[in-house]
């Protein structure tokens, strides 16, 4: 007999939101696996919120189903909010408390007995690195401070979802650059973590898995890879040569797995036919043909090159 298939951290299907008429969700299907760190992309208002506030179960869909871990979000609410951690936007903190009264707190709202409850407000202190912070006052730390203890709160009884919305939103460089570590590490400890996020350079190499939603319809979701490839119609290639490059065109011309080349600031951009072209042709014909080839690279697109073009029709 076949082992089940496992249960995803994150089912939706066909889920829908309206708003009067304003519809910010339109029959959105999406899956995140156990596990995975999934980057949510989306312009303002293109749906990313809305879909976080019904996953947290703060916001009822209008129609269609969302699970996390096997739970309704609509049905099993309560059974949903003991496994995931919201951190929406804009949250508010009580500036006048302490760190570590403020944590404590909250793990007596999800009634960790209190002698357990220091161990676990120092624990999770630590994961996101202000345990030097525990007795200062809420309002005298930085933004970047205030959102990992954020991050500290929805971690408190121990999630085996975060739900992040925008969570290195208004940092400075340096405190994004340590969120994201910290993001790193939980994942690193078996946490599903989904991110929105329009800082797309840092979900490039933070995420595994991506989805790209624009006016409440989803666009594309998997790995980062694929969504690159889906938006080249061809591997495009950089080639310098020390020899003469008109050349080096020449002998580049007409060959069926060339789709086009031009002379770009002293280089030679190559545009294959497919992705399924292997580009040591290109070294092969040059090296044959007795140009003397200097330089050959890939050119990547970026997530945020990807996401411009997808967001805008354009995948030329």
């Amino acid at each position: 007999m076949n082992d089940a298939p496992p249960i995803p951290a994150v089912q939706i299907l066909g889920l829908t939101r309206s708003f009067g008429a304003l519809k910010a969700l339109d029959a959105l299907d999406l899956t995140v696996q156990k596990g995975d760190l999934f980057g949510f992309i989306g312009s303002n208002g293109a749906g990313k919120t809305t879909t976080l506030r019904i996953l947290a179960t703060f916001l009822a869909p209008t129609s269609g189903t969302a699970t996390i871990l096997g739970h309704d979000v609509v049905r099993q609410a309560d059974a949903v909010r003991h496994v995931i951690g919201y951190m929406p936007d804009f949250f508010g903190v009580y500036k006048d408390m302490e760190v570590t009264e403020y944590l404590d707190f909250f793990g007596a709202c999800y009634k960790i007995p209190t002698a357990q409850r220091e161990k676990t407000v120092n624990d999770v202190l630590e994961l996101v690195g202000l345990s030097e912070k525990k007795g200062a006052l809420i309002g005298a730390l930085s933004r970047g401070m205030q959102q990992r203890l954020g991050l500290a709160r929805v971690l408190i009884h121990d999630p085996a979802l975060l739900l992040l919305d925008e969570p290195a939103s208004g940092l400075d460089p340096r405190a994004r650059i340590e969120m994201m570590a910290i993001l790193q590490e939980l994942q690193r400890l078996g946490k599903t973590i989904i991110i929105s996020s329009h800082i797309l350079r840092e979900l490039e190499t933070l995420c595994n898995r991506v989805a790209i939603i624009e006016k409440g319809k989803l666009i594309y979701s998997g790995p980062v890879q694929g969504v690159r490839d889906q938006m080249q119609t061809g591997r495009v290639m950089w080639v310098r040569v020390s020899s003469d490059p008109a050349q080096a065109l020449e002998l580049l011309k007409g060959r069926p797995e060339i789709a086009s080349t031009e002379p770009v600031d002293g280089r030679l951009k190559i545009t294959l036919a497919s992705h399924d072209v292997d580009h040591s042709i290109i070294a092969e014909v040059l090296v044959k043909g007795g140009a003397k080839l200097t330089e050959l690279h890939e050119d990547e697109l970026g997530l945020e090159e990807v996401f411009l073009r997808v967001t805008r029709g354009d995948t030329q």
